[in-house]
């Protein structure tokens, strides 16, 4: 299939040099639309429509090639620029080449005429094509971080309802539940029953305070009663879990944080701490909570075995990428570093009113 002819757009006042330029291209085997205009006011008109590539004489009445150049990157960043003069100065011709010109020819070596034309156009093609392909994947991943905070407001969503029906139905039946057995305890005249009763009682219990539990880690209730608070229970719970000594520094607690902000630093932390007890073999955590100048920051940081480039590289290694989508929900951003003996994961969020207008997906809890 025959390639269409190139357009080309010739800014030159003299006809004579024109149909010398277009004896050259054909020449050089090049097959070309050209339109020749000779005036600022022609060359805007012309600009309006798409061009392979302008060519520009340097001087011209009321008018000059560094001009139209400056009029073409205006519009068009991409689209070659080759300048052709009778005479120009190195000086003249660097200052077009940095001002975006492709190239520029002496009027009296227009045989590289052809191939400059040729090996600008192919520049500038790949340079579209990689401009196109830069924004295909900018939106590709506008539209894999919006998915991924999609999938995290769902997910909290999902554990906010799943609390409710623990917390109204599970809870609800269980606590009815100890009730009754309690009742036949103290009313049986049976040892065997009573001993029975109370075995039945402490296993009610013991579901109980799981279902409690579980609500906690779904949905936090202590985030009512502050952040503050809500980290300090994670870190002592922490402690009594794992064995592993947990601390919490803190700010003192005046500003009034936006609905979602709590819920990712406290899910953030969790995160962390879940991280440092299956993987780090610390011995110590510190939490650091801060607050002031319109940012909050939550710090973590182990005495563990640290992390190697390898950990992070690892395909399916979704937890800090996790993090980072599930902070950039309210305009945060992560960062780790780490190093044998040392790992310091800092979550930052500026409070921006656009972070305050952030809705929080299980706030009816």
């Amino acid at each position: 299939m025959t390639a269409p002819p190139l357009r080309l757009l010739h800014l030159e006042d003299a006809e004579l040099d024109h149909e010398l330029a277009l004896a050259h291209l054909r020449r050089g085997g090049l097959v070309a639309e050209t339109r020749r205009v000779e005036t600022r006011e022609q060359f805007v008109a012309a600009l309006a429509e798409p061009w392979d590539a302008v060519i520009s004489d340097f001087n011209l009445p009321n008018f000059s090639g560094l001009e139209a150049l400056t009029l073409l990157r205006e519009r068009d960043p991409i689209t070659p620029f080759v300048l052709v003069s009778g005479e120009i100065g190195e000086e003249v011709a660097v200052s077009a080449m940095r001002s975006g010109a492709s190239d520029y020819l002496l009027k009296n070596n227009l045989a590289r005429l052809a191939p400059a034309l040729e090996h600008a156009i192919a520049a500038g093609r790949t340079q579209r094509a990689k401009v196109a392909a830069d924004a295909a994947l900018a939106e590709s991943r506008l539209r894999l971080s919006e998915l991924a905070q999609h999938l995290q407001s769902s997910v909290e969503g999902e554990r906010a309802a799943i609390a409710r029906e623990i917390h109204d139905d599970v809870g609800g039946t269980l606590t009815a539940l100890k009730f009754e057995l309690d009742w036949i305890r103290r009313h049986s005249t049976q040892d065997a029953v009573k001993d029975r009763a109370a075995a039945a009682l402490e296993s009610v219990t013991q579901a109980i305070e799981a279902s409690q539990r579980i609500m906690q880690n779904l949905r936090p209730a202590i985030l009512e009663q502050g952040l503050v608070a809500a980290l300090q229970w994670l870190a002592t719970s922490f402690t009594r879990r794992t064995g592993i000594d947990c601390a919490l520094s803190t700010s003192p607690e005046g500003t009034e944080l936006p609905p979602l902000v709590p819920l990712v630093a406290y899910r953030t932390a969790q995160e962390a701490l879940t991280n440092i007890a299956k993987h780090a073999q610390a011995s110590r955590v510190t939490i650091e909570l801060s607050v002031g100048a319109g940012v909050l920051t939550v710090e973590i940081t182990d005495d563990g075995r640290g992390l190697s480039p390898a950990d992070l590289a690892k395909a399916r290694s979704f937890g800090i990428r996790g993090l980072h989508e599930r902070a950039s929900t309210v305009g945060g951003w992560i960062d780790l570093t780490s190093r044998p003996g040392s790992t310091t994961l800092i979550l930052t969020v500026p409070l921006t009113d656009d972070v305050a207008s952030t809705h929080d997906p299980g706030a009816a809890v």
